[in-house]
């Protein structure tokens, strides 16, 4: 989208339920991103304007927060996230997170669980949450889904019945590499992110691990052909 409009739309997005710290961040940096990316958005009518939803996205960038931020705002809801809970130790951005109402994520102790229970409760409550299987990025030279996933986005997706919108973002890793320390911001770089249609998991029913590894292959399943149809490329068969 021009910049002006991509400018204007921040005026527009939803602003309660934000905290003061959280709503500061976007305020400064939508303006930024507005200016050094080309944004493109596509299927925000894909994700329900009010009651609880899971999105689900692939990983590339640092930068996809912001990102992928930008367009569930852009679509009407206020994306809550689930992080490590050592980001909340970090001056002002541990402000950003607790005002922004996400999910701080003890990885690899038994507080972890924690995490599950609040992402739970969060969709119960209508919010719209965040998960970024591979929880972590993109190991694939092309940049396919390639991690070994964690199936907390299926576990809370079975739990809640909310539904499961898959959400692709890329350009991201060429704004911001994994192995940069800052961002690329010359030339413009363009960046698309689209939704897809909810991920069928009808059929399943409780959170035994048959139904939870079914229900993960499915949501990534939509990631990767909803980004095969964004890059116009088939994906690599395995």
């Amino acid at each position: 989208m021009p910049t002006w409009r991509a400018v204007a739309l921040m005026f527009r997005v939803p602003r309660r339920g934000r905290g003061f710290w959280f709503s500061l961040a976007i305020d400064l940096i939508w303006p930024l991103l507005a200016v050094f990316t080309r944004l493109r958005f596509r299927g925000a009518e894909k994700l329900p304007k009010s009651g609880g939803v899971v999105l689900a996205s692939n990983h590339l960038s640092f930068a996809d927060p912001v990102t992928v931020t930008a367009y569930s705002l852009a679509a009407g809801r206020i994306p809550r996230y689930l992080a490590k809970a050592s980001l909340w130790r970090v001056p002002i951005l541990g402000k950003v997170l607790t005002g922004g109402g996400h999910i701080p994520v003890e990885r690899n102790t038994a507080q972890a669980r924690h995490a599950y229970l609040g992402a739970v409760k969060a969709i119960e409550g209508g919010e719209c949450v965040m998960f970024f299987p591979e929880a972590g990025f993109s190991d694939d030279q092309d940049h396919w889904p390639s991690r070994r996933v964690k199936n907390g986005v299926a576990r809370v997706a079975l739990e809640t019945g909310a539904p499961v919108i898959p959400v692709v973002n890329w350009g991201t890793h060429r704004l911001l590499p994994a192995t940069a320390k800052f961002p690329k911001l010359f030339p413009r770089k363009t960046i698309d992110i689209v939704a897809g249609d909810p991920v069928d998991l009808s059929d399943l029913s409780g959170t035994d691990r048959e139904s939870i590894e079914e229900a993960m292959k499915r949501i990534m399943h939509a990631i990767t052909e909803l980004l095969a149809t964004l890059r116009n490329e088939a994906p690599p068969t395995r």
